[in-house]
């Protein structure tokens, strides 16, 4: 069974940083494209950023400039680097990885907290 486990979130103040990581085990990291989604309170979950198994990166309109995600296949890891978070940030985020080929294969992990607040 796929397992996508997040950690690093955290409550941190306006204009501060966290680092979230996602640990993937049971699955051919390499070949899938890794993301990163939030919900908030009273919202639809959303993306923030994903990296595609080339290393291709998407993100947000809402964050750009202010995230950065990267990815270790030798690690099976993904990661989420939020600097100059902002109260507008605070949400639950989900690791995904994601396969599309004649179907969509969508593995979700189970969310971390991060909360800015002053």
């Amino acid at each position: 069974q796929v397992q996508l486990v997040e950690s690093g979130g955290g409550s941190v103040q306006p204009g501060g940083s966290l680092r979230l990581s996602c640990a993937a085990s049971r699955i051919v990291f390499s070949i899938y494209t890794m993301g990163w989604y939030r919900q908030a309170p009273g919202k639809q979950r959303e993306l923030v950023a994903a990296i595609s198994s080339g290393g291709r990166t998407i993100y947000a309109d809402s964050v750009k400039g202010r995230v950065t995600i990267s990815r270790d296949n030798g690690k099976n890891m993904v990661y989420l680097q939020m600097n100059s978070l902002k109260p507008e940030d605070t949400a639950v985020y989900y690791c995904n990885a994601r396969r599309e080929v004649n179907l969509v294969i969508d593995y979700w992990g189970q969310g971390t907290q991060v909360t800015v607040s002053s």
